[in-house]
């Protein structure tokens, strides 16, 4: 399976997020490819926010190595599922895929842990690091929650307590 994140600049939130869910995917045992995309221009090519990259690395995951690129309309058929971190970052993909739009492909990522509440990941660019932790554990729920919805495993992946 392969699962695209979106956020705004892709330096923040989705770098987190494609991170986290690669790395879950792979201690589950899925052969899922994660990636991540902006829907702006202003940091393709560049690394992710330095927050981001602590907070992941403090977390046991290195995204060090991840590059900005911008969300293109292709995108809506390499991947099998995208995943928006709020609905801004969804219209905008909407427009930019124009015809090649797939909505049954698309939503907003809250949408795992609260469906139909449109919540957002909060955008942490311009916080502290206390709000980079925070976004990480929401983020880190929401992809605890795809793991089991779409990687059909046992719910012991996600709590080994079980």
């Amino acid at each position: 399976m392969k699962i695209l994140m979106v956020c705004l600049g892709n330096i923040c939130r989705s770098p987190l997020a494609e991170g986290i869910l690669q790395d879950k995917a792979n201690k589950a045992g899925l052969n899922w490819q994660v990636d991540s995309a902006g829907t702006g221009n202003w940091h393709v090519g560049h690394a992710p926010h330095k927050l981001s990259q602590k907070v992941a690395g403090l977390n046991g995951i290195d995204i060090c190595q991840q590059k900005g690129r911008q969300f293109s309309s292709d995108d809506m058929n390499t991947f099998d599922l995208i995943f928006f971190m709020d609905e801004d970052n969804l219209a905008d993909a909407k427009q930019m895929a124009g015809i090649h739009w797939k909505p049954a492909k698309a939503g907003l990522l809250l949408d795992s842990l609260y469906p139909g509440e449109k919540k957002s990941v909060p955008d942490p660019y311009y916080g502290g690091e206390v709000g980079f932790h925070e976004v990480f554990e929401l983020i880190s729920k929401a992809c605890d929650a795809i793991i089991y919805k779409f990687g059909k495993t046992h719910p012991s992946v996600i709590n080994p307590t079980v």
